[in-house]
């Protein structure tokens, strides 16, 4: 189906252009969506008439969406889950969680607007991009942790391999200090009975 788009399409084309799409594509999501018009001769001239006007609406929407992505870039959201030792999540983020986030931090954001290339399905920072209008778009952090201070000690860097990294080292060491402490007590008793050993009896 050939279309004529009425506002900048990803990996599609720019606003008056004349594009060929698969009839589910555009019978789905473009049309319905407002993002375009069936190529006709009729919505042609419909859409030079109004040209201007859908051009300044989108000079405006897009200041807004440059105005809201200054605040929106680089911002950092928690994410709360249970996951294995191993930091595989039981489960996933979806764009639709992460939206919510997004929302819950002051910002109105629509499921659809979350651009995920893969699911979220381990702990640790996840940058994800939003897309505010057609030509704007910003990145977000999703901290995904099983509690606030491991998202606090990921936010500063750490991976969870770094964290059972030190907690194994922790153990490890605990164990080494209990037979320290052994060879220690040990060292105590043989010093106690060599002095006995040694002192005259009467």
């Amino acid at each position: 189906m050939d279309v004529v788009l009425l506002e900048r399409v990803e990996k599609l084309g720019q606003m008056g252009d004349v594009v060929k799409v698969k009839d589910g594509f555009a019978r789905n999501f473009l049309l319905p969506k407002g993002k375009a018009l069936r190529a006709t001769k009729r919505n042609m001239e419909r859409f030079e008439t109004e040209r201007a006007q859908l051009e300044a609406r989108n000079l405006e929407l897009k200041k807004e969406a440059e105005a809201v992505a200054k605040t929106l870039n680089g911002a950092r959201f928690v994410a709360i889950r249970q996951a294995s030792d191993a930091g595989a999540l039981y489960g996933s983020v979806t764009s639709r969680d992460i939206a919510e986030l997004c929302t819950e931090g002051g910002f109105t954001i629509a499921r659809t607007q979350v651009v995920l290339t893969a699911p979220v399905k381990e702990l640790g920072m996840h940058d994800v991009r939003v897309i505010l209008h057609p030509e704007v778009s910003a990145t977000v952090t999703i901290n995904v942790a099983r509690s606030p201070d491991e998202a606090a000690l990921q936010a500063q860097g750490k991976s969870i391999q770094d964290l059972r990294a030190e907690e194994e080292a922790a153990e490890a060491f605990d164990v080494a200090q209990l037979f320290e402490d052994d060879a220690d007590t040990d060292e105590i008793i043989e010093d106690r009975a060599a002095d006995e050993t040694e002192q005259p009896r009467y």
